[in-house]
Order: C-alpha cells, then structure tokens, then sequence
C-alpha cells in the first residue's frame, strides 16, 4: 500500500510538472524523466501478464499526454515502452509456443499480375503477393483512404510476414521473468537516452569544415553541442537569429562566444538578407513528424524558407526520441500559445480593444525544406522518417 501511494504521488507530481510547462527543463531531461516514471509504474503496478501492463501503461500515458499535448517527448516515450514490452513478451518461450506453424507461400507477381516466383517459409498460415498486381487487395484498399501507397503496403506486409513471431497476439499468457526483462530493456533505454546529445556531436566533424558560416535559430542544446564539437578542430562563423518574441538566440550566441566561437546575431527579419553568405544551416527541433516535417520554434520555417531559395543545406540535429507518429493536421496537440505581451505590450492601451494577438510558441516546417536529419544513430533523409517510425513504435500503439 505504501509503495502504491508512493507511487501516486509521484506520478501526479509529473502531472502537475507537465501542466505547469518545463521553464529550465530540455526535452531530454522530460524524455528521461518520463522513462523512469514508467519504470518505477512497471516495478510497483499490480499486473499478471503483458496485457495488463499495457493498458496500465496505456491508461498513465494518456493522462500524461493530456496534461501537456505540446510535450511530444513523453508520448514518444510511452511509445518505446509499449513497443519493448510487446518484444520482450514476443520473444518469451510462452508467447513463441503458442502459434501454430505452417507451411506458407509467397507469390512474387510480374507486372502483369503473373507468378514470378514463388517462396516457401514456415510461418504461419497466411498467403501474401508482391509485386505490381492487377488486383486489389483490401488491405491495399484500406491503405489508399489511409493516403499510403500500394507499394508501402507490400513491403511493410513482406516484412512483418517474415519478422514478426504472432499475426494477432492478446498478451494474455503468463511470463514470469517478464517483468525483471522489460525493466532491464528500459534500463537499456534510458542508458540510450543519457548519451544522445554525445553521439550527435560526434558528427559534428563529418558536416562542418574549416572557414564555414553557418546559420541557426534559437537555442538547441543539441545544436549547442554540435557547434562546440566542431569546434575543437575547426575554426568556423556562427550567425544566430534572435528568435523573436523570446529572443533565445541572445542565450545561444552568449554560450557559443564563451567556447570562442566567433558568433553574430541577427533579427529574424535579417535572416535573408543574409542568407546568401551562408554555407549551411543547423538547427534543433521540438518534435519530428511523422511525414517527415517538423514542428521547431517559431521563424523556423521562415529560415528554411530563405535557405531553399538560395540552395542552402538544412540541417537539423535532433535525438530519436523527438520523432513522433503525429502529423502536422493535428491541430489540438501541435500549437501552443503563450502570452501576446512581448508582441504587442499592455501598456499600447486604446489599440488593445481593436485587435486580437496571438503569439505561436512553434512553426511547421515542410520535409521538402529539409536536406538531412542528424539523430543519435547516424544521418538520414527526411523520406526515411517512416522506416525509423517503424523500427522504434508499433502501429498499433499510435493512438493511446
């Protein structure tokens, strides 16, 4: 009982932490935060098997996600913990034993809707084709409403035919030593986590060269320890937008200088002036979007903007945990408004009756503006987003 109201207790201080908005606190420090809360919910919570766990961590995820819709890093999280739970359940002698295997045949088809080949795999019983047929599966059809392509369907269908060990699974059987696997897979996690910002800035070398301008926005830690990297072997110009109305890029530019880093700010209605002078942009995110596109601090999308008409790189340097199965049409969780008053002050007084300000805490910025993402795992394209959804989220965890 003392452990369950510990355990309460502590969670419904998170609450009020996220509810209130993080001041100081990064999204790293939230992402890991988050992970040790859920471990401390799959210690103590009462549960007999996967099942149960899931919908407890399902139930602790959604009032976490509702306390701060803005605060994408902790669903991500809840995210990674359901997805290790469903592998560390799937790879359980219990769980293996229970489908019953068969024979199953693979049909590659011709463009023309022929047999090319055929392959034979002890799996389940499931019939599957690949290739451009002139039929219309319903799962194809079902994907078409869904705006993915035919093609997505076939190798995302291939691949889970031939990797995952159950077709529908109901997490219902027993598993003692599941408990003690699934804590040591988020201790893993969170390991990962604690050295993301080092295994970016790592990179830094690979991307920055001697003499450069480079251009940013803000302040990103993550785009902090990636310039100071660079910097210990390469000599190099730092240009910072300002980042109105909160004028983040001031801190930046402090921090930068202290590492002697030559660094100039900007106002953000400078950025194109500029622009053409510069040899790359690097910029941190607030989330990764699941089509590619980010959601990153406001004038964001402006400095992409000037960057593409002058074929400048964008860059973006953000961990794994930032990418979200969320799409930018998501209206009630992706903007966030805060006060108007460094925009349009009180003391204006008659012209405050005669307007209304709003002031957005985030812009969206289209994956076509988008040259390389940076995470803790090496580079890729912003048309590899799927993939990497794939590998850290199960689909049907998407919605908590």
């Amino acid at each position: 009982a003392d452990k369950e109201s510990e355990l309460s207790e502590r969670i419904e201080a998170f609450l009020s932490e996220l509810k209130r908005g993080r001041s100081q606190r990064g999204s790293g420090e939230t992402a890991r935060e988050t992970v040790a809360l859920l471990r401390k919910i799959t210690s103590q919570a009462r549960w007999a098997n996967a099942g149960e766990l899931m919908e407890i961590i399902r139930k602790e995820g959604h009032r976490m996600t509702a306390a701060q819709p803005s605060e994408t890093t902790v669903g991500n999280m809840v995210l990674r913990v359901l997805k290790i739970i469903r592998e560390e359940y799937g790879s359980s002698p219990s769980a293996q034993g229970c489908p019953t295997q068969h024979n199953i045949t693979i049909c590659i088809l011709d463009p023309n809707g022929r047999i090319q080949q055929q392959i034979q795999s002890k799996q389940k019983e499931v019939s599957t084709w690949v290739g451009q047929s002139k039929c219309t599966r319903p799962e194809v059809e079902h994907a078409k409403l869904r705006g993915r392509s035919e093609e997505s369907v076939q190798q995302e269908s291939l691949h889970k035919l031939l990797t995952s060990g159950e077709l529908s699974e109901d997490f219902k059987t027993v598993f003692p030593p599941l408990k003690a696997n699934v804590i040591e897979a988020i201790n893993e996690l969170l390991i990962e986590l604690e050295g993301t910002t080092d295994n970016i800035a790592m990179q830094a070398l690979e991307h920055i060269h001697s003499n450069e301008v480079i251009m940013t926005i803000g302040r990103s830690r993550t785009v902090e320890a990636f310039l100071k990297n660079a910097n210990y072997k390469r000599k190099f110009h730092v240009i910072v937008a300002e980042c109105a109305p909160f004028c983040q890029g001031h801190e930046m530019a402090v921090s930068l200088s202290k590492s002697k880093i030559e660094t100039t700010v900007i106002t953000d209605a400078a950025i194109f002036a500029v622009m053409s002078r510069v040899n790359k942009v690097i910029i941190g995110t607030q989330t990764i979007l699941a089509n590619g596109g980010l959601r990153a601090v406001t004038g964001t999308h402006t400095l992409a903007l000037a960057a593409k008409h002058h074929s400048t790189p964008v860059i973006v340097c953000a961990p794994m945990f930032k990418l979200s199965p969320q799409f930018p049409n998501e209206e009630d969780t992706f903007h966030k408004f805060v006060s108007p008053q460094e925009v349009l002050p009180f003391t204006e007084g008659e012209i405050l009756s005669k307007v209304n300000a709003h002031c957005l805490v985030f812009d969206y910025v289209p994956p076509e503006l988008i040259t390389l993402f940076i995470t803790n795992i090496g580079g890729n394209a912003p048309s590899y987003t799927y993939r990497l959804m794939s590998e850290l989220y199960h689909p049907d965890d998407y919605e908590l």
